[in-house]
């Protein structure tokens, strides 16, 4: 990754002093750390979200999550070409002014209605800032230190992911959860004001295109449809009409995106970046962990409130073992993958991840063990997190042009979030309801397991060793 490169950018005037890089890391990271917090912390808020609204059935809540995901991932990439475009400090400022302002909206709704709205304007904002994020922050490092500062920058998304729940746990037992979402103002806000005085606006024209409608359209329809088809069946059956016709038409929904894309000029997401063959199984091996990771964090405050009945802050309390240990490994592991490539990171990575599940399918039991059951799980778990995420990122980028990093940095992002999508829906499918038995989250961890070891599987043709 030493190669990183911006394409050229609008000139700057010779009186203007430049910003520090590392200010413009830090107001661009507290916008990160949010986004990307928001994007778990709701899976500690479930249980909360139930009793808030009693009449809502799991699978009309798990939209609070799925919304947010799905939309996310869709405008990943044309927000990228927006902030390139119209200037991206001004798609930064934007984003993040939206995603506040939905973040009250958030707090303050009323029905499940509502906030599944404010979640989708949300979203948006989200969208519109991460990609100028990157953007802003790879133009105000020298060539010679961004790829540190892109590891770190991937480190803080990574981090906020993993601690999101933990964290989300704390804050909506002691205030309710619309506080999942308050959190995000006093911070977000402090960054919006630095952002507003210290950053420099830069575009390139060149990298701008018009946003694919049609093709955002069609993959957020389509990601949406197969996730409500498999929310569904766990109150229908699997071969019901409404399922059967939900996965029937995503199906059909994203293979008529793949035919469009194929076809349009600027594509929502561009299928040419799938010709390296190390980007494609690293994309496929993204999407098999995104469905795991998702499923992981769903799956253990579930089971540590209704099985166990934890508090949230005892279940967030009690799962942050893992979590404190994704970034110092993350930190370790980068080190060694930049000089020896990503692929023994990743295959071991997954398999650590896999026995962290395995451990707590046979090991959790309906009487509480917490040191020879969970906190085992919990390590090994948080282990494999940090070897495989930043990893993920690191080498989907690895083979590509660096004027095709950004897109292909939120492609790579975009195949994660629709992996959460369904990591989430299948998750509530299998254990969402109040009462859920040992038994189902039993075989909801042998299906994290499983997972995981597919993306070490798809890890195999993986080939980023660095090149004389």
């Amino acid at each position: 990754m030493a190669h990183l490169a911006v394409a050229p950018e609008s000139p700057r005037t010779a009186a203007a002093a430049p910003t520090s890089p590392w200010l413009v890391f830090s107001i661009a990271s507290i916008a990160v750390f949010l986004v990307s917090l928001d994007v778990t912390v709701l899976y500690a808020a479930f249980p909360a979200l139930r009793a808030g609204f009693p009449a809502a059935s799991p699978g009309d809540l798990s939209w609070v999550l799925n919304a947010y995901t799905v939309m996310y991932a869709a405008l990943l990439v044309p927000a990228g070409r927006f902030a390139d475009l119209r200037g991206r400090k001004r798609a930064f400022l934007g984003g993040l002014a939206v995603f506040l302002a939905a973040s009250l909206g958030c707090g303050l709704a009323p029905s499940v209605g509502v906030l599944v709205v404010a979640r989708t304007v949300q979203a948006i904002g989200a969208a519109l800032l991460l990609p100028a994020s990157l953007s802003l922050v790879l133009a105000a490092f020298p060539a010679d230190r961004r790829a540190i500062a892109v590891s770190l920058w991937g480190a803080v998304s990574g981090l906020a992911a993993a601690v999101g729940p933990s964290l989300g746990s704390l804050l909506v037992d002691h205030g309710g959860w619309p506080f999942a979402f308050f959190l995000n103002l006093p911070f977000g806000l402090i960054a919006l004001v630095r952002g507003a005085r210290s950053l420099e606006e830069s575009k390139n024209a060149a990298n701008g295109a018009p946003i694919d409608i049609p093709g955002v359209v069609l993959l957020v329809a389509g990601v949406g449809a197969i996730a409500l088809g498999l929310v569904r069946s766990e109150s229908l059956a699997w071969s019901s009409p409404a399922v059967a016709g939900s996965l029937v038409a995503g199906l059909a929904m994203l293979a008529a995106f793949v035919g469009w894309a194929r076809r349009a000029t600027a594509p929502a997401i561009d299928l040419t970046l799938f010709r390296d063959r190390t980007y494609r199984w690293i994309n496929a091996a993204t999407l098999v962990y995104g469905i795991a990771f998702a499923m992981m964090f769903f799956s253990i405050f579930q089971f540590a409130t209704g099985v166990w009945h934890y508090s949230l802050s005892r279940a967030g309390l009690a799962a942050s073992p893992g979590p404190l240990l994704v970034v110092p490994t993350a930190l370790v592991c980068g080190r060694i993958a930049v000089r020896r490539g990503h692929r023994n990171m990743l295959i071991a990575g997954s398999l650590v991840f896999a026995a962290g599940c395995a451990w707590m399918a046979i090991g959790l039991q309906a009487t509480p063990a917490y040191a020879t059951g969970w906190l085992p799980g919990m390590i090994l778990t948080g282990l494999g997190v940090g070897m495989v995420m930043p990893s993920l990122s690191a080498a989907a980028v690895a083979h590509l042009a660096p004027n095709r990093f950004g897109v292909g940095s939120a492609v790579n992002q975009a195949v994660r979030q629709i992996g959460a999508v369904l990591g989430v829906a299948l998750a509530v499918a299998l254990a969402g309801r109040a009462g859920a038995t040992v038994a189902a989250f039993q075989h909801l961890f042998w299906w994290q397991a499983a997972l995981a070891v597919g993306v070490a599987l798809l890890c195999l043709p993986v080939d980023t060793r660095p090149r004389a």
